[in-house]
């Protein structure tokens, strides 16, 4: 079962990484996860994926039906509010469940 939450997970992950990748002609200040963090594979995690997978759709769907520029930049503005948002949400999740998130750094 652990193999089959893992290989889904990287599957999706893979998934998620291409469509921000696809649209590079524009800056993008959000970053997609591509592991989870602790290496913890849960319901949080999946989550997440699910969360940036729907705004990718989104994102599609509403630069499909942008007629000029504006509307191209609030669809990218909504985009990268979503996944701020969805890993907002994920870290709070993780940290409520006492895992370490961010850098740790020890001495000087």
């Amino acid at each position: 079962m652990r193999k089959l939450s893992l290989a889904s997970g990287l599957v999706l992950a893979g998934s998620i990484v291409s469509p921000v990748m696809a649209h590079a002609d524009v800056e993008s200040h959000a970053v997609v996860r591509a592991e989870p963090i602790a290496g913890v594979y849960n319901k949080y995690w999946y989550n997440y994926l699910a969360d940036v997978l729907e705004a990718d759709k989104e994102l599609k769907s509403d630069l499909r039906r942008a007629t000029d520029e504006e509307d191209k930049r609030d669809a990218w503005e909504e985009y990268e509010h979503e996944l701020v948002d969805a890993d907002k949400d994920y870290v709070e999740e993780m940290r409520d469940r006492n895992y370490v998130v961010g850098r740790v750094t020890v001495g000087n």
